[in-house]
């Protein structure tokens, strides 16, 4: 672990890791919104009423990422700030939780379209 910058130093630029980080988990949680919501415009043929539901899961699963992305920058920059590491007590595997679980269901929608047009014809 590197020690703290002497005070009055700038630790880093703060436009560059934490902002790209957070951009990268904004477009993330974006696409999950869109494919989400493609998938509830797709799927009613093969799910019915399950393909809104697993829209609505998706899109919900995007908004939470958005919103866990945004708490997780502002803690890394306020750290960044404050003792000049990245390390951080809390940074758990919650984000990439939520990913995975909104990526599995939109997989197992789209499973659903594949098998559905497959034995349809």
């Amino acid at each position: 672990m590197t020690p703290p910058p002497p005070p009055g130093r700038a630790v880093y630029d703060p436009g560059l890791q934490p902002e790209r980080t957070a951009l990268a988990w904004r477009r993330t949680a974006l696409a999950l919104v869109v494919v989400s919501l493609g998938a509830a415009r797709l799927l009613p043929a093969q799910l019915g009423a399950g393909a809104v539901a697993l829209g609505a899961a998706g899109a919900a699963c995007g908004v939470a990422v958005h919103v866990l992305a945004g708490r997780r920058a502002h803690r890394t920059t306020a750290r960044l700030l404050a003792t000049g590491d990245l390390v951080h007590p809390r940074s758990g595997g919650g984000l990439l939780a939520v990913v995975a679980g909104a990526v599995t269901l939109l997989g197992l929608g789209g499973l659903a379209l594949v098998a559905g047009r497959v034995v349809t014809g």
